[in-house]
């Protein structure tokens, strides 16, 4: 585990986390013990799995075994998040122990600060926001999601309660990329950031996201964070340019590593 980049304040990335967690709320979830379970059935594994944020009481043994009974009965399997701030220290460990797999090693960068006016648009290009349910169908088309995926993201969004908007980039009606921001107070998270295949390769994504963060800045955020594969490096040179940095890596651990 990458621990916290120093560059950055600790209680910053503290909030960055809390911010996240916000944003990625479904509406199915449940504590046990100090753990925060996350049922969504969705795509995205930050909202379908548990969240390990507090000492709590129990064994651990006894812990994971009700939150793998919980995570069963809403029919998904048993995924535990790690991060620089997960509760117990030396859980990753113990799970690693009980042959749990690490899968999905991520990225939270963190942007100090954010740009003060929006990119140009290349040419033929023009900014749509929509709604949830259009930007989750938007999205999931280019990803390639099940409908009861594009369902339970379009419901996650909808009901968050950091309020997202969703915006598409078009040339003659077809989308050629695409992101959502969540602002909670002086905080922008940037998700969903996806580029079509025929469109790549055309700094779309950079400058779609350079433009999403000058609008954030314009209803008061003053930094921004997001979530990225730690080996999708085109990716994270887009938002190198734009100021982001590595704040904190995290992981999963389960037991359907497949």
């Amino acid at each position: 585990m990458i621990g916290l980049n120093p560059v950055f304040e600790p209680t910053l990335l503290s909030r960055v986390e809390d911010a996240a967690l916000n944003a990625s709320a479904p509406p199915q979830q449940r504590w046990i013990d100090g753990w925060l379970l996350r049922f969504s059935p969705g795509k995205a594994k930050r909202a379908r799995c548990v969240n390990a944020v507090a000492d709590g009481r129990l064994p651990l043994a006894q812990r994971l075994a009700e939150c793998e009974r919980a995570m069963a009965d809403a029919g998904l399997p048993l995924i535990v998040r790690i991060t620089p701030f997960t509760r117990p220290e030396g859980l990753d460990e113990w799970l690693a122990a009980e042959g749990l797999a690490r899968i999905d090693d991520t990225r939270t960068m963190v942007a100090a600060q954010l740009p003060l006016a929006p990119l140009a648009l290349p040419c033929g290009l023009r900014l749509d926001p929509v709604d949830a349910a259009r930007y989750a169908d938007a999205v999931g088309q280019l990803r390639g999601s099940t409908a009861a995926q594009r369902e339970a993201h379009a419901q996650r969004v909808a009901l968050s309660p950091v309020p997202y908007r969703g915006w598409l980039m078009l040339r003659d009606g077809e989308v050629c990329a695409c992101a959502q921001v969540a602002v909670e107070g002086d905080l922008a998270g940037v998700f969903d950031v996806f580029t079509a295949p025929h469109a790549r390769g055309n700094g779309l994504a950079g400058a779609l996201c350079a433009t999403l963060l000058a609008r954030s800045r314009s209803h008061g955020a003053r930094s921004a964070y997001l979530q990225v594969d730690a080996g999708n490096e085109p990716a994270r040179r887009v938002y190198r340019r734009l100021g982001f940095a590595d704040a904190y890596a995290y992981h999963y651990r389960t037991r359907e590593a497949a």
